[in-house]
């Protein structure tokens, strides 16, 4: 059933793409088998990759589509990226706190990849109470590595905690552990406890790098020793500047630039025109002396009756129904056929089908401006 509604929700989109000047894909693979069918531009957050069997998806699409990385850490080699946004959160929503309680603090699954062992061996080789909060992603893992050193004295298991609660969590720790064993994409926790003003002590893998200011917002380590003694200088972070780092690199307002950038930069590449009354057209190529568009013209909808004074243009027609004046000629045209209209021809094109009639225009001639259109009627009152 859940997979019956994501199809439906897909579908829905793309059945629509022509309402949309972009359509921005955080749904994984799936969407982008759809992406061919539509000439909206489509950006895909990649979020991760479960598995290298979907990524032939990935790579079928790959200049049929724009893909956005969440960290540069985590970019297939591929695969091309048109930008990097990183996550931005709700900053005010997190407390900050100067004046932290004396313990470390586990936040996140319990499972190898997130070093919920490594965090209890810091903890007793410091010596510091460790509280541990997240979900059992792996039972057989709990029992043996993280069960039996739970004391709740020095090592306590909170449990799977509420929004409220893990607040309280993050900007009461004196640092946030995290020991990762893989290299994580990019880490909501890490941002958050920074945003409250805890410092982060992470092992120096995948994207801790690019959210971590060694030195200045927490430590990258290389070992258990090594973030046992980053431990022993946290002291040294300014919890203020921990903020005010994530204030400025990890803000909601600053991600959606980001993002606005990135869907300019798209159009731009697309060279999309501004839609007009009748649909819209894509300048394919131009030279001296000849262009080439894409137009595309939405059910039931026609260009004006024009003609040119300096240019002949050849159409071909790729999809959908039309109708095609010619003089005192009507025409009507589907997938594959062609009309040629010369330099003075009265003409126009109207969309009889459901679909998007959809042609490629080749203009010539000495001057092929848009201006060189004389509109003789036009539904849409533009004579």
């Amino acid at each position: 059933m859940v997979k019956a509604c994501e199809c439906l929700h897909i579908s829905e989109v793309f059945e629509r793409a022509n309402e949309f000047d972009i359509i921005h894909n955080h749904f994984d693979y799936l969407p982008l088998t759809y992406s061919a069918l539509v000439n909206t531009p489509v950006v895909t957050t990649i979020h991760g990759i479960s598995s290298r069997k979907i990524l032939p998806v990935y790579k079928k699409y790959n200049n049929k589509n724009f893909y956005v990385s969440i960290s540069d850490a985590y970019r297939c080699p591929e695969l091309d990226y048109i930008a990097t946004v990183r996550h931005g959160i709700d900053i005010e929503g997190l407390h900050f706190n100067d004046n932290p309680q004396d313990y470390l603090l586990f936040l996140s699954r319990l499972h190898k990849d997130k070093g919920a062992k490594e965090a209890i061996e810091v903890a007793k080789k410091t010596g510091r109470k460790l509280r541990m909060a997240g979900f059992i992603a792996d039972q057989a893992y709990f029992e043996k590595e993280v069960q039996p050193h739970i004391d709740n004295e020095q090592i306590i298991y909170e449990g799977h905690v509420g929004p409220e609660r893990k607040k309280e969590l993050l900007s009461n720790a004196y640092a946030l552990l995290h020991m990762i064993n893989y290299d994580e994409p990019f880490g909501l926790s890490v941002v958050e406890a920074m945003a409250s003003g805890t410092p982060v002590i992470a092992m120096n893998r995948g994207s801790m790098p690019e959210l971590i200011s060694d030195g200045e917002t927490g430590f990258l380590v290389n070992s258990i020793d090594e973030a046992a003694d980053a431990v022993q200088k946290v002291a040294s972070i300014s919890r203020k500047k921990c903020r005010e780092n994530v204030e400025k690199r990890f803000s909601v307002d600053r991600m959606v630039d980001d993002y606005i950038r990135v869907y300019e930069t798209i159009l731009e590449k697309c060279k999309r025109e501004e839609k007009r009354p009748w649909g819209f057209y894509e300048v394919l190529t131009e030279k001296p002396g000849y262009k080439v568009k894409r137009i595309t013209v939405l059910p039931q909808e026609e260009l004006s009756l024009q003609r040119h004074s300096h240019r002949s243009e050849h159409w071909y027609i790729i999809s959908g129904e039309g109708l095609v004046t010619k003089n005192s000629d009507q025409i009507r045209v589907l997938a594959g056929d062609s009309v040629d209209l010369s330099v003075n021809d009265v003409h126009r094109v109207r969309n009889i089908g459901n679909q998007n009639l959809v042609f490629i225009e080749i203009a010539q001639g000495d001057y092929i401006g848009e201006d060189d259109i004389e509109r003789l009627e036009d539904k849409y009152g533009r004579i």
